[in-house]
């Protein structure tokens, strides 16, 4: 199954952009329906290659989303055009954030979560941007609401990155100061990253320093593992431990704890 559809971002009130989603990619669970998760792909890919590794893992209780990302220019290539969650100049955490398009990508992913049935647990997860994206959501979902705003609408039960950073790092303590509820969501929040000491796109250390920023905002539920020689991409020994840490996380049948 496979469609497309499109969103809007705005920033305080200001002009409206609107971005053209590409195709979704669906993954139907091959046993009972227990949870949903939309899985964003990286910089410059599309749904469809990562629907196609979702479906041989062993996880028959999870329906996964695969959106594909808008394209747009990017400064990162010289505003080359390509699929993008948000613009970007460099994975560093003193790069301006794309704040319009980082709501416009959350948005989306909330739009492909809210029709599931109330008793399904909800994930977001991702790749490189795809995970920025995700640890970006996960901030929406604790601070209540989007950057410019707008109410976060969907519940999350678990996020998971694979070689990716945490953006608007800087605004992240403002997003959630003075809120017990926040404080609340964070701390119960289940977050699992993962990076490759070889990482030659996402420098390790940023993603090192991505998930530290996490901890000491108060995500205290978080697991953070290192795959020594991984450059950026993905090997079976992490998306086993992905398996393994979704299906205690979210009790899906087969777990010790359900």
């Amino acid at each position: 199954m496979s469609n497309s559809s499109s969103s809007t971002g705005s920033v305080s009130g200001t002009a409206t952009r609107t971005f053209e989603f590409g195709r979704t990619h669906v993954v139907r669970p091959k046993g009972r329906h227990q949870a949903t998760i939309v899985w964003l792909h990286g910089l410059g890919d599309k749904g469809s290659s990562w629907s196609q590794l979702l479906e041989t893992l062993p996880l028959p209780n999870i329906k996964w989303i695969c959106p594909t990302a808008p394209t747009r220019p990017v400064r990162l290539f010289g505003g080359f055009p390509c699929t993008a969650w948000f613009d970007v100049g460099d994975f560093s955490e003193d790069a301006p954030d794309d704040l319009e398009g980082l709501d416009a990508s959350a948005a989306h992913v909330a739009n492909l979560l809210s029709t599931e049935p109330a008793d399904i647990k909800l994930g977001v997860g991702g790749f490189s941007m795809g995970a920025a994206t995700a640890l970006y959501s996960a901030i929406c979902l604790v601070s209540g609401n989007y950057g410019n705003g707008n109410l976060y609408p969907v519940n999350l039960s678990a996020i998971v990155g694979l070689s990716g950073w945490l953006p608007c790092s800087r605004n992240l303590r403002n997003r959630m100061e003075g809120s017990h509820e926040a404080a609340r969501r964070a701390a119960s929040l289940p977050i699992f990253l993962c990076h490759g000491l070889g990482d030659e796109v996402v420098a390790y250390e940023h993603g090192k320093r991505s998930a530290e920023n996490l901890s000491s905002a108060g995500f205290r539920n978080l697991t953070f593992r290192t795959y020594n020689g991984l450059g950026h991409y993905t090997i079976p020994e992490e998306t086993d431990e992905v398996c393994n840490w979704l299906t205690a996380t979210l009790g899906l049948d087969g777990s010790q704890s359900y």
